[in-house]
């Protein structure tokens, strides 16, 4: 099945379908680097998840508070996307120990009336300031241009969010406007096709 991305994102968000990107299926469901496996959310993540939303630091910088029932629709709206072949969020897990710390993927936006797609990250404070969430993210960062064919993707942050925001540069996006997202202050990083060939180009 073929699958229009951009005409789901408008329909999903009640904006007029304008406008369509195409996307095949088979895509990899789990990504690997150096240190981490990046595999999709399952339905019994949820008691997991549900206990790491309860961490203010973990938390912060998130639109409030995430009750059981929260994070279970949280989950439940990831592995949809996983069934429907549309990028997804994944589970961060230690290659080593295979401990899942947290998630990093994409998420479907739309961001002063444009439909974007997201690289969102979140992981358990514990492991903090190892590098792993900027592993994560070039590993994501690269399936959506290498396998998605994605022309653009960005990562939207709070301007105190320091330590997202430096994840954001060593990803190679670039600060492209600041915005109200969500009743938010909201810095937009962004990186299209052209800036990700350089990059790898440049190795």
């Amino acid at each position: 099945m073929v699958l229009c991305l951009l005409a789901w994102l408008r329909r999903a968000n009640g904006l007029e379908e304008l406008s369509c990107l195409i996307l095949l299926p088979n895509m990899t469901s789990t990504l690997q680097t150096a240190r981490l496996v990046l595999r999709p959310f399952r339905s019994d993540d949820l008691n997991l998840f549900a206990d790491f939303f309860t961490n203010e630091a973990f938390i912060r910088f998130s639109s409030g508070f995430f009750p059981r029932e929260r994070v279970a629709e949280f989950i439940d709206k990831v592995i949809g996307w996983d069934r429907d072949g549309l990028p997804s969020q994944f589970v961060v897990t230690v290659r080593e120990s295979g401990a899942p710390i947290g998630y990093c993927g994409f998420f479907h936006q739309v961001v002063d009336a444009a439909p974007e797609i997201e690289i969102g990250y979140r992981l358990h404070p514990d492991f903090w300031n190892k590098g792993f969430a900027t592993e994560a993210a070039r590993a994501v960062r690269d399936c959506g241009f290498s396998e998605w064919k994605l022309d653009r993707v960005i990562s939207l942050i709070h301007p105190e969010n320091t330590a997202s925001r430096r994840v954001a540069e060593k990803n190679g996006m670039i600060l492209e406007k600041e915005t109200v997202f969500k009743g938010f202050p909201t810095q937009v990083f962004a990186m299209n096709r052209q800036q990700w060939l350089a990059a790898v180009h440049a190795g």
